[in-house]
């Protein structure tokens, strides 16, 4: 839902109950959001104004927020202008989506501190501005310019000039048929528009969430269709049309609301709260758009990185598919040997001349005649050596071919067991490890330096920050590796010999580890249990018969030098869940 007009409303009448509070603080997390930190008689608020497009807003916040060590510019001037001062009124014109709030300081009586913070959240047009008591700008987190195709100045020096919305004000109606008669024509006309794809009353498919959303300041659309599904509204008519009218006077007249989240979790839109706290709708706004924020910070760090990675494997199945294309070729050089050996063979018959081909008697397959090829630049003498050189060359590099293949194969697998991990991350510090780990691997372009073959000083740095994920199955302990360096630790460092170890069989996934005190105690259906979790943890978790296997730890192995998370077991079972 947009922060709209009754949004806003709703939010700074909660915000008068920080009127006198003192700003003891300022700072920037990010270029879009300034926090103001506020206090009075022991009590510490953090006020927060967001001017990013998609979560605009102003709100009171106690979720945590970085305080870069090095302030922006806007910041620094902020705080050379409010600390000391005390909030004085916060207020909004009409519906509009603009917050003023203004601060005083009479600490000195002979020479008052008069400041204003203007909040506009206007979506991409969205603005922190600071004036003095005479509107004129001192500066701004965002400068606009006539010149270059603004609506208006804003830039330090300027003066401010409030834009008003062209909407009407639902605000001044004073009854439903002056509500009616301005959205009456446009739902006729949206029905003289569609009524061939119109097939009953239903209220959906007349749009009346954006008439209404178009047609008056502040309202959102959000809003609209909260109300109609809350009171299920379902058919159009005049009587429905008249209930979503005063069910909107009533939110707009109500001091105690809080959010309803749609079914998607996506978008909000506010009811009445029956439980009274003086700041509620203020932090439930904050938790729900901080972890949408925190939703979309994750999904496009995920993205960006993946979009690398698949770059990297790219490149990978490349070098693979020219690998195979030279062993194609090298399958010939027995033809070149035949060539050659046919050609020398025969040298005593064969003209001494430059030819393009020659006959001569296959004596490998019962002397039928066969056509060889030959360069005319060169003698037949020259051709047969230039074909044993063909053979010679592919012969010897058939088996570095295939050593190559093999190890491009196993760096493929490692690098979809990167893409697996980074799929199931769900925080951003996930996200950073599956980052840190390609920062420490060549296979990426992260870091060009060669390391060395031994991998086991790696496994001993993870101990600080290892945090495996917990079970508890029927008094047995079970761990899980949330990433490939997490795997390595778990497996090779922290479990113990008799431990039991499980993986999905040829199928990317986590370490699964069962802590075991009593061998002879564990049954069927406990390895059945773990089987399952490592089943839940793997690429194949929505899979039915995956084929599970287990060992003791101390049948499991990491090959010197090899990937994160790659190792090699025996003496193992398969268990199929």
């Amino acid at each position: 839902m947009a922060f709209d007009g009754i949004v806003t409303k709703s939010v700074v009448y909660e915000l008068h109950n920080i009127f006198g509070y003192k700003i003891d603080s300022v700072y920037q997390p990010n270029k879009n959001t300034i926090i103001l930190g506020l206090y009075k008689s022991g009590i510490n608020l953090s006020l927060l104004m967001c001017i990013n497009c998609n979560y605009c807003r102003i709100n009171l916040t106690k979720n945590p927020a970085n305080n870069p060590i090095s302030p922006s510019s806007f910041c620094m001037l902020l705080r050379k202008h409010l600390i000391g001062l005390k909030i004085k009124n916060i207020y909004t014109i009409d519906l509009e989506r603009v917050v003023f709030i203004e601060l005083e300081n009479f600490e000195n009586p002979n020479k008052p501190i008069y400041k204003k913070i203007v909040l506009e959240l206007m979506g991409k047009h969205s603005n922190i501005i600071l004036t003095d008591v005479n509107n004129i700008v001192i500066d701004s987190l965002r400068h606009t310019n006539i010149e270059e195709g603004a609506l208006r100045d804003i830039y330090a020096s300027a003066k401010y000039n409030f834009l008003q919305s062209n909407k009407n004000s639902f605000i001044e109606l004073n009854d439903f048929d002056s509500f009616y008669e301005l959205i009456e024509p446009k739902i006729t006309e949206e029905i003289e528009k569609n009524i061939e794809n119109i097939e009953n009353t239903n209220i959906n498919n007349f749009n009346i969430d954006k008439i209404i959303s178009n047609t008056f300041n502040g309202i959102s659309s959000s809003l609209i269709n909260g109300i109609m599904q809350k009171l299920n509204i379902d058919v159009l008519s005049k009587e429905n049309l008249e209930v979503i009218f005063y069910e909107i006077k009533k939110i707009l007249n109500s001091n105690n609301l809080k959010i309803e989240l749609f079914e998607n979790k996506k978008d909000y839109y506010l009811w009445y709260n029956l439980l009274q706290n003086k700041f509620n709708l203020n932090f439930e706004l904050d938790n729900f758009y901080f972890e949408k924020e925190n939703h979309d910070l994750i999904k496009n760090s995920k993205n960006a990185l993946l979009n690398f990675i698949l770059a990297v494997q790219k490149k990978y199945k490349k070098r693979l598919l020219n690998i195979e294309n030279k062993i194609n070729e090298s399958s010939k050089m027995e033809i070149y040997r035949l060539y050659g050996e046919l050609i020398t063979a025969n040298l005593y018959k064969i003209s001494n001349k430059n030819v393009n081909n020659i006959c001569v008697e296959n004596y490998y397959d019962n002397n039928t005649m066969l056509s060889i090829p030959l360069d005319p630049k060169y003698s037949p003498s020259i051709n047969a050596k230039i074909y044993f050189k063909k053979y010679s060359k592919l012969k010897n590099a058939l088996s570095v071919l295939h050593k190559q293949k093999e190890e491009t194969i196993k760096e493929i697998d490692y690098i979809e067991s990167i893409i697996y991990e980074l799929e199931i991350c769900t925080k951003f510090n996930e996200i950073e490890e599956v980052r840190q780990e390609l920062a420490e691997n060549t296979i990426f372009s992260y870091n060009k330096t060669k390391k060395s073959n031994n991998k086991k000083a790696s496994l001993t740095n993870k101990k600080s920050s290892f945090n495996p994920i917990k079970y508890v199955i029927d008094g047995y302990t079970v761990l899980v590796g949330r990433n490939n360096k997490e795997n390595d630790y778990l497996t090779c460092k922290m479990a113990h010999n008799k431990d039991i170890w499980f993986h999905t069989k040829e199928i990317h996934g986590s370490h699964v580890i069962l802590r075991v005190e009593n061998f002879n105690a564990i049954t069927e259906d406990i390895i059945f249990k773990v089987a399952q979790i490592a089943k839940q943890h793997s690429k194949a978790k929505n899979s039915s018969h995956v084929p599970v296997d287990y060992c003791l730890v101390s049948n499991v192995k990491k090959p010197v030098g090899s990937q994160p998370g790659l190792v090699i077991y025996s003496h193992n079972k398969t268990v199929y869940v």
